[in-house]
């Protein structure tokens, strides 16, 4: 009880900032074009600037154990497939809905609330893990479902949809920045006062406006129809998917603070990703708006409660 008070007394705070960036989109006094562009800056600019700054000395951080990404993406691969099951079975949904509704249970907001959370919580020696997921995640899961999707629709494989998807993702500012601050952190050279300070200084406003540009985000998508999909894909990204990619970090023997790393980043809310794939392929927008807003909500508590469980 007290380690779960412990991680409830660290994400408070975090969360609190996702309230308040709800209840400023919430008023109507903050038109969407505002919290559009500062989405877009977080994105592009501040969050990038963090992880640029933490990999650049990538020499003086502590080793990563690269089995954490079998741990992560393996438990991913088998929580999809789960998912398509749950949506054809439970739904009735056709290939291209249970690909969308399977996304929804692997699909985390990594970015926005794991960066921030994992930074509060792990503190900065789990940064170069979940630095090494964001490389991989975009790729990964967006190839896992445009396969899905193409194989659903057309019953064979797309080489354009994996060209686009490959190309988006390379010149997406998080794969970039990590990219580049390894690349440089590889070479040993200190940054220079001139790049490190100011790069130092808009990473520092990553986390809070983060949490606000989330907040804001819900606010936007709102509860809409589709409870009973939006309830299963919560299940599944807060509970299932934590509770396998423990069980692989286990069998694999993981170290402890990769261990922890990737099981937080599972066990986030729905990533906003989900809802472009969905308004993308014109499928369960619905379901998918109100399991981020929903799973959100209650990732207030069941983070700490998984971060305390996998401490012990």
């Amino acid at each position: 009880m007290s380690s779960f008070l412990h991680h409830v007394e660290l994400a408070a705070p975090l969360f609190t900032l996702v309230l308040a960036g709800y209840l400023l989109a919430a008023s109507g006094r903050w038109p969407k074009a505002v919290s559009d562009a500062l989405a877009k800056f977080v994105f592009a600019v501040a969050v990038p600037a963090l992880l640029f700054s933490l990999m650049s000395d990538f020499s003086k951080l502590p080793p990563v154990d690269a089995r954490l990404l079998i741990a992560f993406f393996g438990g991913c691969l088998i929580v999809f497939v789960l998912g398509r099951m749950v949506g054809l079975w439970l739904f009735r949904l056709n290939g291209v809905e249970q690909s969308v509704f399977a996304l929804g249970g692997i699909f985390a907001n990594n970015v926005l609330l794991g960066v921030p959370i994992a930074k509060a919580s792990l503190g900065e020696a789990a940064m170069p893990s979940v630095a090494l997921v964001l490389v991989f995640n975009s790729l990964t899961l967006w190839t896992l479902v445009t396969v899905s999707v193409e194989w659903a629709r057309h019953g064979e494989l797309s080489l354009r949809g994996f060209g686009n998807t490959l190309r988006s993702v390379l010149t997406n500012p998080i794969v970039a920045s990590v990219l580049a601050g390894a690349a440089f952190g590889l070479t040993g050279l200190p940054l220079p006062a001139l790049l490190g300070t100011p790069l130092s200084l808009l990473g520092s406003s990553a986390v809070p406006l983060s949490l606000i540009v989330l907040g804001m985000g819900l606010a936007e998508y709102g509860i809409r129809a589709g409870w009973r999909e939006a309830a299963a894909i919560t299940a599944i990204k807060l509970a299932v998917q934590p509770l396998v990619v423990w069980a692989l970090a286990a069998a694999l023997g993981l170290p402890p603070i990769e261990t922890q790393a990737v099981v937080l980043l599972s066990a986030l809310a729905v990533g906003v990703n989900v809802y472009l794939m969905a308004r993308e392929f014109d499928a369960l927008q619905g379901p998918v708006a109100t399991s981020m807003v929903l799973s959100t909500a209650l990732s207030a508590l069941t983070v700490p409660l998984t971060l305390a469980l996998i401490s012990r």
